[in-house]
């Protein structure tokens, strides 16, 4: 594998790309989306929401398609306050909304930890579990046989186990789970969406990240191949940085953080054609797509 410190966006074919928009929430950028998914014959899409330079003060809110790249914001949906970097998993016909929720003690923030809502209908979801302190970026997949697998973030590493449904996803078995080599060190990272695979296998869309010289944070788009039997990672690639959405920094807003660098990823979409739309948040102000080539082509 190419090293995340030295991969060059030209080394990744990318055949479309776009940067969102969004409608409905003026004043306020949308970024670290979920991926777009379908119910009710509509395509939605969840997004955080957050005024510039108000930093963890985030909150979640539900978007519909409206054309190809644009959405609009849902009026009367739920708002979900201080969550951060929605995802959504489809357990059965249960739709698992999930996200980083952030805690404040003294008007500061004290903690944060991944939380989950549940339910059938967008319009009543209810928070049902949540990890441990300082735990984020928990992932779930539905595999073969009705169990699910989850994956977790301890310390910057990645854990993983198997739950045989919902009701056992506690913060004891998220603290337990055993860690896989999915991060190499000097590096950290997690998974942002996970697809069981035909081959029997789990491909994982993530991201790595490390700091650059004079404090700028680097995140890449990752994918990954765990077996399932042997909780080994058997092929990791990266496939998007934050250069390959766009050919130009002024295509952005302005802005002066440390952040210039970031692609965090929030999972692809299959296309008829066979190649996938890969989506990230940018710079903590946007969301972009890309077209690329499916990433597990060879597991399915």
């Amino acid at each position: 594998m190419a090293s995340t410190k030295v991969i060059e966006a030209g080394e990744i074919k990318v055949y479309d790309k776009a940067l969102l928009s969004f409608s409905g929430v003026d004043g306020f950028d949308v970024y670290n989306c979920s991926i777009p998914f379908k119910k009710d014959n509509k395509t939605y899409i969840y997004g955080r929401v957050e005024r510039r330079n108000e930093w963890a003060r985030s909150h979640v809110r539900l978007f519909e398609e409206t054309e190809k790249d644009k959405f609009t914001v849902v009026k009367d949906s739920m708002i979900y306050n201080y969550l951060e970097d929605p995802f959504i998993a489809f357990i059965g016909e249960t739709l698992v909304l999930g996200g980083t929720q952030v805690e404040y003690d003294g008007g500061k923030l004290s903690t944060y930890k991944s939380c989950f809502y549940r339910g059938t209908d967008l319009n009543d979801l209810y928070l049902f579990a949540s990890a441990p302190n300082r735990m984020k970026d928990v992932r779930l997949v539905e595999l073969e046989n009705g169990n699910i697998g989850v994956f977790t973030r301890p310390n910057g590493r990645v854990g993983f186990t198997i739950i045989k449904d919902l009701n056992e996803l506690t913060a004891e078995n998220m603290q337990n789970a055993p860690l896989i080599d999915a991060v190499e060190a000097g590096e950290y990272g997690g998974c942002n969406q996970c697809y069981y695979l035909r081959s029997g296998k789990i491909g994982i869309i993530g991201h790595q990240a490390y700091h650059k010289p004079a404090g700028v944070v680097h995140y890449v788009n990752m994918s990954y191949v765990m077996d399932i039997e042997t909780r080994k990672i058997i092929d990791k690639k990266v496939i998007g940085t934050r250069s390959c959405y766009t050919d130009n920094d002024s295509d952005f807003k302005p802005n002066t953080n440390n952040l210039s660098d970031v692609a965090f990823t929030s999972g692809y979409v299959m296309r008829p054609d066979g190649k996938v739309d890969l989506y990230s948040g940018l710079k903590d102000m946007c969301e972009g797509r890309i077209t690329i080539d499916d990433p597990f082509a060879d597991y399915r």
